[in-house]
């Protein structure tokens, strides 16, 4: 009878934010230039910031890094890395980039990734979560680990932004943390282990249908028991209604085209959207008393004095509407965390010229 082959992990996701590229370059500094698995890599950065994070990682360590063609093959000893507002995700044996729909308002975005190697690698899949914002990533752990993979998480006390670390340890039975300095000789421990499960569970249609979504840039269209129920909020990128799910204590959201939130980040999407509303019913204020006055020395200069003082009253109402709504917004406590610097920011000074 013959003996199934021998088996590994050999695929290795990991996700990052803020503090992510001094994260990564230690990391990599780490791996053997033999690491016998594939890396792939997600850091969240704004739409219009070109990545030069390849090149980064290439200068830190051995292994050779870059920016995936669509379909590109999917091989060991190599860094795939998340372009700039494009998704990175896997199918088996290649890596696909794509426009889909973004997840907690980002694209690329960790959790993704991590589903959809979860649903194409099951046991095979070593997710990594470093430091970070908010609670992305703790969602696609989750799926990792619901087919078999492992979960390794950075120390949130060794972690720029402990956010995502912590979110982690909060939601999913993770395998391993480790502090940053020992990950490398942890995942070269754990990708040369042989695995005792070769079977991949049987993706449930939640993880299914996410993958789908943003594979194929479809709608949602998921079983009411997967999907849960209809929501009391909007979508903040489409406007549309969205639909809760619990995931093992985990709340996050999702529209019927595909953009995702959990519900840390909804909030903050709730809590920008609610500045940017104050900010504007002040210029509305602002513009309205201006206007006034404006015809106010008009109704002056033509001698119609009753009209030029109502014009007058309503301006000074107007403004001092104004005045409070300006008090309003400049002591409103409620500000969303500030933005993620880009990674060519955390990088400046260590950069060497090609």
């Amino acid at each position: 009878m013959a003996r199934k082959p021998v088996m590994h992990r050999d695929i290795v996701v990991v996700g990052a934010s803020a503090g992510g590229v001094e994260a990564l370059m230690k990391l990599v500094a780490q791996l053997p230039r033999d690491f016998p698995a594939a890396v792939l890599v997600v850091l969240h950065l704004s739409a219009g910031h070109r990545s030069l994070l390849p090149e980064i990682l290439m200068r830190a360590g051995p292994l050779p890094a870059m920016h995936p063609k669509p379909e590109a093959p999917l091989e060991p000893g190599r860094i795939y890395v998340a372009p700039s507002d494009l998704h990175l995700l896997v199918e088996p044996g290649r890596v696909l980039v794509n426009a889909g729909p973004r997840e907690n308002g980002h694209r690329p975005a960790v959790d993704p990734l991590f589903r959809s190697a979860a649903r194409a690698y099951g046991p095979r899949v070593i997710g990594v979560v470093l430091t970070g914002a908010l609670d992305c990533g703790t969602s696609g752990l989750l799926a990792i680990k619901a087919q078999g993979g492992l979960a390794v998480v950075q120390d949130p006390a060794d972690a720029y932004c402990p956010d995502m670390p912590r979110s982690a340890l909060e939601f999913v039975k993770v395998d391993h943390t480790v502090l940053l300095a020992d990950l490398g000789a942890l995942l070269v421990r754990l990708v040369s282990t042989p695995l005792t499960r070769h079977e991949v569970p049987k993706p449930s249609g939640r993880l299914q249908e996410e993958v789908k979504v943003m594979r194929e840039v479809r709608g949602v269209h998921l079983d009411p028991q997967d999907t849960g129920k209809p929501s009391l909020f909007s979508c903040p990128d489409c406007g549309g209604v969205i639909f809760e799910m619990d995931e093992e204590g985990l709340l996050r959201y999702r529209c019927r085209v595909g953009h995702g939130y959990t519900a840390k980040a909804l909030s903050v999407n709730q809590q920008t959207a609610m500045d940017g509303a104050l900010w504007a019913a002040l210029r509305a204020l602002e513009e309205s008393a201006a206007l006034s006055r404006r015809m106010a020395a008009r109704a002056n200069e033509r001698n119609q004095h009753h009209a030029a003082q109502r014009y007058e009253a309503r301006a000074r109402s107007t403004e001092d509407q104004a005045e409070l709504m300006r008090q309003m917004v400049m002591n409103s406590t409620t500000r969303p965390p500030p933005e993620e610097e880009p990674e060519e920011a955390l990088d400046a000074p260590k950069r060497m010229e090609v």
